[in-house]
């Protein structure tokens, strides 16, 4: 933590300038995201391709989270944000030149590529700068950056492809792109930086340098939430066409977002008095529950349900599961816990896509039923996971 800071204060410059990096490098992702499966199918695409598109994305984040829990210790958390944060910049200028399927999936994966070591650097940064006393609230307040991201995202997404087509969208993920990368610029992590503190360390790449093992058991349990929440977040727009309910489904990431800006300071808050299985199975079953109607009652009201019931799934899980991997390990090895529970996730995100296109071809209700079952999945390794 910065000296001269309280130990116990939440909102200061450098919570404000870590949450804004998180916020709109987060925008870049959930405005594409929901937006490019429909893109890519008005190319001529199918669905199992076009999900390709969406989850190749967050394939090429897994590639780099792999490396940069190395880079994080090697190079140090802010030339790593720095570098892979121009890298998610530039990328989205490059979607300007895409004329065909196949050109989308190759500036889709390098632009993961500066996503996914650009995300571990900015949740590295914030667990130094964040107050320890308060760590599970503060860390639920900064994952509010995602939160907004994921409501205002698809809702901006979708608005500025209808009115102002594919152009639109990229216009405003390069804006957000270069606000996230000067919001990190004038981040100061000076004290505890290894870049600015440099020690020996060996060249050695074995599991250690990729993976924090202890935090293996709650990625896993999160990565299978995320592959029932990224059936939502990729096919949205697709299944409220089918079913005719578009005008339900444009509310439903807003809904979401109001859901998790009241639930996760309080989640954050039970979880600092010892609360993290009821967080986490709570969660778990709600997601499921939410998928569940949507597949087989679809409707205005269970739209509403499923983005309430979302929002206290995988919404609150990913803040909830990454503070208890950065809160259960030592300072060196902070960044390999972010990497490792990214690591899984994106794995998930990334084929969740394709994989789930395929149960597509009848129409899309049997994505979501499938979606449901997999985030149940994760009950009993959450169990055994926080039962330790």
């Amino acid at each position: 933590m910065n000296a001269g800071v309280d130990e116990d204060r939440i909102f200061t410059k450098s919570f404000f300038l870590v949450f804004g990096a998180l916020l709109f490098t987060a925008l870049v992702m959930y405005v594409l995201m929901s937006t490019v499966t429909e893109y890519a199918t008005a190319m001529g695409s199918s669905a199992m391709i076009a999900g390709l598109v969406s989850g190749i994305y967050i394939f090429g984040g897994l590639c780099s989270r792999i490396y940069s829990g190395n880079a994080l210790e090697r190079i140090g958390w802010k030339k790593t944000a720095l570098i892979f944060m121009s890298i998610h910049f530039i990328s989205c200028l490059l979607y300007f030149l895409v004329s065909d399927v196949t050109l989308l999936i190759i500036v889709r994966f390098i632009h993961g590529i500066g996503f996914g070591a650009s995300a571990n650097a900015i949740v590295t940064i914030a667990s130094d700068v964040l107050p320890k006393k308060r760590f599970g609230e503060a860390f639920g307040y900064f994952m509010l950056g995602t939160t907004l991201a994921v409501g205002l995202g698809p809702f901006i997404g979708g608005f500025a492809y209808d009115f102002t087509g594919s152009n639109g969208c990229f216009l405003l993920a390069s804006i957000f792109s270069a606000l996230a990368l000067i919001s990190i610029y004038f981040v100061d992590v000076s004290a505890h930086d290894p870049g600015n503190n440099p020690k020996d360390s060996e060249s050695s790449f074995g599991i250690d340098k990729v993976f924090e093992v202890s935090a293996i058991p709650v990625s896993l349990f999160t990565a299978l939430t995320s592959l029932g929440y990224i059936s939502i977040l990729s096919f949205n727009r697709l299944y409220a066409a089918e079913i005719n309910l578009t005008s339900a489904f444009s509310w439903f990431f807003i809904i979401y977002c109001v859901v998790l800006i009241i639930s996760r300071p309080i989640a954050g808050k039970i979880q600092d008095r010892g609360g993290d299985m009821i967080v986490c199975i709570t969660g778990i079953v709600a997601q499921a529950i939410g998928l569940f109607l949507i597949a087989v009652y679809p409707s205005t009201l269970t739209v509403i349900i499923c983005a309430v019931c979302a929002a206290l799934g995988f919404g609150t899980l990913n803040s909830a599961c990454t503070t208890i991997v950065t809160r259960n390990v030592s300072e060196n090895r902070r960044s390999y816990a972010v990497s490792t529970f990214f690591i899984f996730c994106d794995a998930t995100m990334g084929f969740g896509p394709a994989l789930l296109g395929i149960f597509a071809a009848n129409g899309y209700a049997p994505v979501y039923l499938i979606s449901s079952a997999i985030t149940l999945l994760a009950l009993p390794v959450c169990i055994f996971a926080l039962r330790k």
